[in-house]
């Protein structure tokens, strides 16, 4: 099971709707599937050019350690040489700030939503209302 496209489209709308209602900024949507391909993707008007490559990196670093971005952040500043050598590993394909969440079915990973744009904090609300939007699970580990 994957994230199919009706949801991924489903999860870019309620993310979008969501950074509308706390006036975010332009906002970029990635939505991988448990493979790591892009499954849709958004950029609102105005988003700056690399939005879209820094959510898709956020959305594929959660997918590759199968953990949420903001947890690989924290991670990270305990072992900063380990996950200096994953990022050059996958070519700097993952990102190390919230707004790359884990898309669930059950117990099981169907994909994941990258979003940059505004506040890591900010990404990441846009992200788990997108998915909740869509119907779907979500995984939040602190």
């Amino acid at each position: 099971m994957i994230v199919n496209y009706a949801e991924a489209r489903a999860i870019i709308a309620g993310a979008l709707e969501h950074g509308r209602s706390r006036d975010a900024q332009p906002l970029a949507v990635a939505v991988l599937d448990a493979g790591g391909h892009l499954v849709a993707s958004g950029r609102e008007d105005g988003a700056s050019p690399f939005r879209h490559d820094i959510a898709r990196a956020k959305a594929s670093g959660a997918i590759g350690m199968g953990m949420d971005s903001r947890v690989l952040a924290e991670r990270a500043k305990g072992n900063p040489g380990f996950f200096q050598s994953v990022a050059v590993t996958v070519s700097g394909a993952m990102a190390f700030s919230p707004g790359g969440v884990l898309v669930r079915s059950g117990a099981t990973i169907i994909g994941a939503v990258g979003i940059s744009g505004d506040t890591g904090d900010c990404d990441e609300a846009c992200a788990f209302a997108g998915i909740g939007a869509a119907g779907l699970d979500r995984e939040n580990v602190a």
